[in-house]
């Protein structure tokens, strides 16, 4: 039976048979021992994205007592989503978007994990619990960002949006020029992006 662990580009928490290629949490357990989903949908400000494997480690998914694992069909996903890289099994990883990330905020030196995380939380939920949206140019816009088009979750990439799908991307459409659009990647992942390059994207877009 598939498990509600699957997380979207709003940050939506879905069931789909699908694990993709990133797992993460949010700082704690979400499920109940029947493995169903409380209400909650965080436990801290800590949400992140892990390594699928990682020094041969292996437990059962939504142990009782344990956090909850989330699964992204890519990278891109978590990000929209509003997770960053996990500093233990990804450290390399994090230690390199720390730097972005300082260098993004006018930091001298690298940024501290709560700050992040404080500054990520902010940008992703607002005080009604709800994901939060910002409006840019889409010209503007790196690859890897999620864009709200028609309402559907698209992930830009060069000259065209793809849009989200559990399992993989769906048919592309055009990217138009020249209009706002409701961002769904927080403004400090977008901004991270645009200094690091792209994050990973599922390869059944392009």
């Amino acid at each position: 039976m598939a498990l509600q662990n699957r997380v979207s580009p709003t940050g939506e928490i879905i069931t789909s048979p699908a694990r993709g290629a990133w797992m993460g949490n949010r700082g704690g357990a979400l499920h109940r021992p029947d493995q169903t989903l409380t209400k909650r949908r965080w436990v801290t400000k800590s949400w992140i994205i892990c390594q699928i494997s990682f020094k041969d480690r292996h437990r059962t998914v939504m142990s009782p007592g344990h956090y909850t694992e989330l699964f992204f069909l890519d990278e891109a996903t978590a990000y929209a989503a509003g997770h960053r890289p996990c500093a233990e099994c990804r450290r390399a990883d994090f230690n390199r978007f720390r730097m972005r990330w300082a260098k993004l905020h006018g930091q001298t030196s690298r940024a501290y994990v709560k700050d992040i995380d404080a500054k990520l939380h902010s940008e992703r939920v607002d005080r009604q619990r709800a994901k939060r949206t910002h409006s840019l140019p889409i010209d503007a816009l790196p690859d890897g960002v999620f864009v709200l088009w028609h309402q559907i979750p698209h992930v830009v990439l060069a000259d065209m949006l793809y849009p989200w799908r559990p399992k993989g991307y769906g048919t592309p459409v055009a990217r138009p020029a020249n209009q706002l659009v409701q961002v769904l990647t927080p403004p400090s992942l977008v901004g991270v992006i645009a200094i690091q390059g792209s994050p990973q994207i599922d390869p059944s877009a392009g």
